[in-house]
């Protein structure tokens, strides 16, 4: 029987130095949808965010990651949208605060080109011991590690 909401949810992001922050985005789209499709950053659209691990590097420790479920696909994102807007069968994407902006911006596109708009499910940020988000550029500043204590 099918207990999920969503039939196919679409997640994306850089994530590197995969932390509880991006454990929680990814566990709330497995929570709600039968198929996941994991977007992450390619090298050339990701590197704008700094020194960051290769998209393969990443890629490979979320599928490491997820090796439980076989309900997933990781693949390249070269631009904000990936393939949901051209994809009709996603009906849900799952961002954090800050990406929500661009769903925002999926959903506009999907319109104008006549599909459906996506559900967006938004995931709060989890916060470092000092109530601050937890993000892979404090990781990498050294300020924090991966489940946001602080390190400082």
């Amino acid at each position: 029987m099918n207990t999920k909401k969503y039939k196919k949810v679409a997640v994306g992001g850089t994530f590197d130095k995969f932390h509880d922050g991006h454990k929680k985005l990814l566990e709330t789209a497995f929570e709600i949808g039968n198929e996941i499709e994991i977007g992450v950053t390619s090298n050339e659209f990701g590197g704008r965010k700094g020194d960051i691990d290769s998209c393969k590097e990443r890629m490979a420790n979320l599928k490491s990651f997820f090796n439980d479920k076989s309900n997933f696909s990781v693949t390249p994102l070269n631009d904000p949208y990936g393939t949901t807007v051209f994809d009709d069968e996603f009906d849900a994407i799952v961002v954090s605060e800050e990406t929500k902006p661009t769903a925002v911006e999926i959903n506009e596109i999907r319109k104008n080109k006549g599909m459906l708009p996506l559900d967006i499910i938004v995931v709060h940020f989890v916060l470092a011991e000092d109530g601050v988000p937890i993000s892979s550029t404090r990781i990498r500043c050294g300020e924090i590690n991966k489940k946001g204590n602080i390190l400082k």
